[in-house]
């Protein structure tokens, strides 16, 4: 069975979180969604998150489509982003339509470490005007 990783930080989960996830399942396979760790959250997004690392881990692995749900690695140096590849074996990684990733880094990194995983741009959102997190912060801060 394939394996196929999708990742986030998935704080305040939202029907386009759902959408997402659903979509990445639809690829066919197993699905493991990598839960970003609060102090990725707080490099990456510049925030301390709403939700804390457990309570995004435990309310992700609870949808229907999500097969397990795992906490990312913690970022020591610049390869323990694509590290949590080598524990996951993915033979596809979803990326969100927005999501930024270094896809011809990430590709460099799976080349190096002789995983062969295939990367997918998930191209369709569940109306980003609505169910994008950081519009929904602006709207619950108004």
């Amino acid at each position: 069975m394939r394996t196929i990783v999708a990742f986030g930080t998935f704080d305040v989960l939202h029907p386009g979180h759902v959408h997402y996830l659903e979509r990445a399942k639809a690829l066919g396979g197993r699905l493991v969604v990598v839960i970003a760790r609060d102090e990725s959250v707080r490099m990456f997004k510049g925030h301390e998150p709403v939700f804390d690392q457990a309570a995004r881990l435990m309310i992700v692995g609870s949808l229907k489509s999500v097969d397990r749900a795992i906490l990312g690695n913690r970022l020591r140096k610049a390869d323990d982003l694509y590290n949590i590849f080598k524990r996951c074996r993915p033979d596809i990684i979803a990326l969100g339509y927005d999501q930024k990733a270094d896809i011809p880094a990430m590709r460099e990194w799976l080349a190096r470490n002789r995983i062969k995983a295939r990367i997918v741009r998930l191209r369709t959102s569940l109306n980003d005007d609505i169910y994008k997190s950081s519009k929904l912060a602006k709207r619950i801060a108004h």
